[in-house]
């Protein structure tokens, strides 16, 4: 590696990625012995994931701010989705086009989503979480 090379810094590789479309979708992972909601984000064209968020709760203004933090790091385009309500809403506060994904979206966004998870489980069988004590 060049000395004089500069590194790039995380808005240098947000500028890199052109995105065209944004898949989002939510499902819910157990964490420990919670059920977290885990909200992804990704290009429909490089498959590359742009965000992930997690929540306790799946409505309306969790996805509003999840888009709009979308929004903010790669720009306005359309968001393509499950068709669920809360998405509808927050897309139409956002004056973003929104609609419902194509069978082709849905594998992809379905193969980022196992993936996640079947991650998220190995983790988990590594290096526990505390469970709650039910007492």
């Amino acid at each position: 590696m060049d000395l004089d090379s500069k590194i790039p810094t995380k808005k240098d590789i947000i500028e890199e990625i052109k995105v065209l479309e944004y898949i989002i979708e939510e499902t819910e992972i157990r964490i420990g012995s919670e059920l977290i909601w885990l909200w992804v984000a990704i290009d429909n064209k490089t498959k590359r994931i742009l965000r992930l968020s997690i929540s306790k709760q799946r409505n309306m203004f969790i996805a509003e701010r999840f888009i709009a933090d979308l929004v903010k790091n790669h720009g306005k385009h359309p968001i393509s989705t499950d068709g669920e309500t809360w998405y509808s809403q927050a897309c139409r506060f956002l004056k973003l086009r929104h609609h419902t994904y194509s069978a082709y979206e849905k594998s992809i966004i379905e193969r980022t989503m196992q993936y996640i998870k079947d991650r998220t489980e190995c983790f988990d069988d590594y290096f526990l979480c505390k469970k709650r004590s039910t007492s």
